[in-house]
């Protein structure tokens, strides 16, 4: 757990220290959990989870002490960004048999269920937000999942493994080094 743990402040940064859980309770419903110490399938509220919040908070998982959603860790993200005011889950997402490079290690935004989030303009402002770093952003609906970063144009050139164009071809190159450790085509 602990290798995660810094590859999420690597990529999305530190715990920010003026943003909390306060009555948040998204992740303990909408993330599978899969640890030797505490197991839940996602969508499905926690065992533990109460109407005031975790019934064991003071001796939680160690995974519900040390895993921070995005909006905990993402300056750029906007207060309203928090899940249970904006209808969105952003989280890094480990996929341990990625179908593609893409899948390997990436921000997944959810949408959750009763959400306006995309109606709203949330959903954008959040996007804008996550889509700036070397990083594949995936986007989900409830119903599909959709890769909002790279563009279609660069992910393309990424997952054949074919030359990209001139004005393509740093950017290609730049996520080729950083993902090409997960393989080109899975």
């Amino acid at each position: 757990m602990q290798p995660q743990a810094d590859v999420e402040s690597v990529l999305l940064g530190p715990i920010l220290p003026d943003r909390e859980c306060g009555d948040c309770t998204a992740c303990c419903t909408e993330l599978t959990v899969d640890t030797p110490e505490f197991a839940k399938p996602a969508g499905t509220p926690c065992i533990h989870l109460s109407n005031k919040g975790c019934g064991i908070h003071a001796v939680r998982p160690h995974i519900c002490r040390t895993w921070f959603c995005a909006w905990r860790r993402v300056a750029s993200l906007p207060d309203e960004a928090r899940p249970d005011r904006s209808g969105l889950l952003v989280s890094l997402n480990f996929v341990k048999e990625p179908q593609n490079c893409l899948e390997g290690v990436s921000i997944n935004v959810r949408v959750l269920a009763g959400s306006d989030a995309i109606a709203n303009g949330m959903a954008a402002t959040v996007l804008d937000s996550v889509c700036e770093q070397l990083v594949p952003v995936w986007f989900s609906d409830g119903s599909k999942k959709m890769l909002m970063h790279p563009d279609n144009d660069v992910a393309r050139f990424v997952l054949s493994g074919e030359a990209a164009p001139a004005h393509l071809q740093d950017e290609v190159a730049a996520w080729r080094e950083r993902y090409g450790v997960f393989g080109l085509n899975h």
